[in-house]
């Protein structure tokens, strides 16, 4: 069997990695892949977003399954061209996809579905977004309607912070069309944990909770990153919870679309905040964090193949979705100057030593082959996965093998986990 992954980062790196487990799989693509995926399979030079030369890709290699890293190539219709020319692909249709590429839509649906989340107003016009803000007053949390790789989303505390994010978004279009339209609501106060499952269109098979580190700096300091490191299960949503949070979260959602006529298939990711009032949605993605992935593939343990199989075909119920009970602790480590501007090039040593300590996996994510050795490529560049007993063993022998990880001009958060430790005494 030939499967595509679509995507270059650690994420990906870690669906390759677990897809290869399965004996079945003789051949892995990735497009445009990292230096991980290329020892696993074959990289070829196809960007994420070029829809008709993946669709190209996949014809002309025979390829079996593809399956989706990122959310941009959902959003922009891959699954949707592919099931025009009757190949499978694991992943939602550019409809459902539009959870995670509009905020406006998905915040709807949350309203029409009954889901649980902070009160909102959509905006087309800036100077109605400025009175709004002026209205309702500060913290205030201000959001660019599409995708803006991450960075579309200021939690203002005052007015002026908000008013100049309106106008960064609507106005000077910092992040093109994708600001035109914004989202405005109430800040809400609490911790996040990230809550995954798989879905079929109609029947789900739940993940165990985890819990991402936006923050670029110890404490939850600096600038928001696409994630510096995950852990999992997440204390704040225990395993007796999951079944209530499901219902909550996951399943209104998948009635509300198939009652559209827009059954979601593939990974739905709802971004939790405990308020004193409850958990409350954030936002929905529609594939696996980066770098929740990295956990959450290292705990499961029934075959990953299997399961996106049942996805596509409507046959979850038939299959039992397990996950070890050890806990699993990724620590990304970053290119100094990350999530700003960052050197490459930098050559990474020690990727073995790591990787030959039991229970430890580096995933790779800004990195490139170059005459023989790994590089860097990228501003977050690898995710050193471990398993544990417990959360406290998963984090001690995580940093053990980031410590046996090299490459100048790097940094790494160094309490990732610390918050779930906490709730733990």
């Amino acid at each position: 069997m030939k499967i595509l992954v679509v995507g270059s980062g650690g994420r990906e790196h870690a669906l390759c990695w677990k897809l290869a487990q399965n004996p079945k799989v003789e051949h892995i693509l990735c497009a445009p892949g990292n230096g991980g995926t290329a020892e696993i399979g074959e990289n070829v030079e196809v960007r994420d977003d070029d829809i008709p030369a993946l669709v190209s890709l996949a014809r002309q290699r025979d390829v079996d399954l593809v399956v989706a890293g990122p959310e941009m190539p959902l959003v922009l219709g891959l699954e949707n061209a592919l099931r025009q020319e009757g190949i499978p692909c694991f992943g939602p249709n550019a409809y459902s996809a539009n959870l995670e590429g509009s905020k406006a839509f998905s915040k709807n649906v949350m309203a029409d579905a009954g889901v649980p989340t902070a009160p909102f107003r959509v905006f087309d016009e800036f100077d109605s977004a400025v009175a709004f803000v002026k209205e309702k007053g500060a913290p205030i949390v201000v959001k660019a309607d599409g995708l803006a790789a991450g960075k579309g989303v200021v939690v203002a505390q005052t007015e002026e912070e908000a008013i100049e994010a309106l106008e960064d978004m609507m106005v000077k279009l910092s992040f093109g069309a994708a600001g035109e339209r914004v989202v405005i609501e109430e800040a809400l106060k609490g911790e996040e944990a990230s809550f995954l499952a798989f879905c079929d269109g109609t029947n789900y098979a739940l993940l165990p909770s985890s819990q991402d580190h936006k923050a670029a700096y110890e404490g939850d300091t600096g600038p928001n990153t696409g994630g510096m490191g995950a852990y999992s299960p997440a204390p704040i949503l225990p395993k007796e919870k999951y079944a209530e949070t499901a219902e909550l979260c996951i399943k209104p959602i998948l009635r509300h679309l198939a009652a559209k006529g827009e059954p979601f298939k593939g990974v739905l990711y709802a971004g939790l905040m405990y308020t004193e009032n409850g958990p409350s949605v954030l936002e929905y993605n529609v594939r696996f964090g980066d770098p929740e992935c990295q956990p959450l593939l290292m705990r499961l343990e029934t075959d990953l193949l299997e399961i996106m199989f049942a996805c596509i075909d409507g046959k979850l119920d038939q299959l039992d979705v397990v996950s070890t009970p050890q806990t699993a602790c990724g620590v990304v480590i970053a290119a100094e100057g990350y999530p700003g501007s960052y050197p490459k090039g930098m050559e990474i040593t020690g990727l073995a030593d790591a990787d030959a300590m039991e229970g430890v996996k580096v995933f790779q994510a800004g990195t490139k082959l170059e005459n023989g050795k790994t590089v860097t490529s990228g501003g977050r560049v690898l995710c050193v996965t471990a398993l544990g007993d417990d959360l406290a063993a998963a984090q001690k022998k995580a940093y053990e093998a980031v410590d046996k990880v090299h490459f100048d001009k790097s940094y790494y958060r160094r309490d990732i986990a610390d918050k779930g430790l906490k709730r733990l005494k």
